[in-house]
């Protein structure tokens, strides 16, 4: 079994040989790959946590979790390979959470991230990963997707109406450092949508001033699971899908279109084993993240990239010692600032979720899945994101034969 992961290509560098391959560059690389990571997928968990009763500790504790458990995996994968893999959290399956914990508890819910991780685990030693990843079609996945990540839009729409004096500014700079590229490569929109926001949160006196915010460490949180079959339904296999089809395809496409060869097996095999650990503190799945990848291997030697990640691997750690210290101080903030970071940074991803989902094949079955989640009706216990995933694929395959006949052939 364990014949299916890939083996290095190479022993490990040394001190000296990270030194002499590391640089200014992949520092800033890492920096600022670091910091997307802790700006508006940041916000996407506060959201999801706030929205799903969650406790501040236990939003600090999952927010450790997947910064420090998977920084580490990072560091390690990175080192041992020579390639950049930095390892996070599934954005899409932090959302789908989001609409479980509407009907499930807490505790069912890390049952789910645990019958995950155990699901990846066997999937990437076994070799059987990339066959799973085929069986659903991406664009009834994407219907799926779409249909969790519609919420954001429209929260972000509610936002800019109900608050503009926070709101607008933020968009306002997100539209200037996304239509101007070589003002956004200096300073990334989400970074300045979150510093025009903050600016103009503390103008207009909107922070939360009564909460006191200190320098704290972590105490982690560890929830005790409950095993439930409702809730082992609705979310495995959706939470699998977001991570092996959604997160893990897009990483290592943008990889592999720099240069580098990931290790397909491995990395699910460390998605399975970060989820795990990362459960263990209340933290939703690991994947290879896409974007913190692409920023990474953005510019400079191919053969250099591992200490760009390597960084972010290091600053991660930090970030996650310190979660208690920095929820506090996004959560004081406006709600209006938090939705409306969430929102711009899932909008190239919605966007993106559309195109795949209705761009050619399936369409009709994309359809279908997307209506049935954003129905957002529970069946049997079983969350909407899931009958989305099984009613689409039955209407494509009644009615989209064609298509999965071209697919099969291409």
């Amino acid at each position: 079994m364990f014949s299916a992961i890939e083996r290095p290509a190479g022993p490990p560098p040394g001190l000296s040989q990270i030194a002499d391959d590391f640089g200014p560059l992949y520092a800033s690389h890492g920096f600022i790959g670091w910091l997307f990571a802790i700006t508006g997928p940041v916000a996407i968990i506060l959201s999801v946590g706030a929205n799903g009763g969650l406790s501040q500790g236990e939003i600090a504790s999952w927010i450790f979790g997947v910064f420090f458990i998977n920084g580490l995996i990072t560091i390690l994968l990175s080192w041992r390979y020579r390639e950049p893999l930095v390892l996070f959290w599934t954005i899409p399956g932090t959302v789908l959470v989001g609409q479980s914990l509407t009907h499930l508890g807490f505790a069912q819910v890390v049952g789910a991230f645990y019958g995950t991780a155990l699901l990846m685990l066997i999937l990437g030693l076994s070799g059987w990963v990339k066959r799973a990843m085929q069986l659903v079609p991406m664009p009834i996945v994407m219907g799926m997707v779409a249909g969790v990540f519609l919420r954001f839009g429209l929260d972000l729409v509610r936002a800019v109406l109900g608050e503009f004096a926070i709101a607008g500014p933020m968009v306002a700079v997100w539209l200037v450092l996304t239509a101007l590229p070589a003002l956004g490569r200096r300073c990334p929109p989400i970074i300045g949508a979150l510093a025009i926001g903050t600016l103009a949160a503390i103008m207009f006196g909107k922070y939360d001033h009564g909460a006191s915010l200190q320098l704290a460490l972590i105490t982690p949180v560890i929830p005790t699971p409950s095993w439930s079959l409702a809730a082992l339904i609705e979310l495995v296999v959706p939470l699998a899908v977001t991570v092996l089809v959604v997160q893990n395809g897009q990483g290592f496409a943008v990889l592999t279109a720099a240069g580098h060869k990931p290790p397909v097996n491995l990395v699910t095999v460390a998605c399975g084993l970060g989820s795990a650990l990362s459960a263990i503190v209340g933290g939703v799945s690991t994947c290879l993240t896409g974007p913190t990848n692409a920023i990474v291997v953005s510019g400079g030697e191919p053969k250099r990239h591992y200490t760009a990640a390597m960084v972010v691997g290091l600053l991660a750690l930090g970030f996650g010692l310190l979660a208690p210290t920095f929820t506090t101080l996004l959560l004081i903030a406006p709600k209006s600032l938090i939705t409306t970071l969430a929102g711009v940074a899932m909008l190239r991803v919605l966007q993106t979720a559309f195109v795949t989902a209705f761009k050619t094949r399936f369409s009709l079955g994309a359809l279908v899945a997307f209506l049935v989640t954003v129905a957002d009706v529970p069946l049997l216990n079983i969350g909407a994101a899931f009958w989305g995933l099984v009613a689409g694929f039955a209407i494509s395959w009644l009615l989209e034969r064609a298509d999965f006949a071209a697919a099969s052939s291409a």
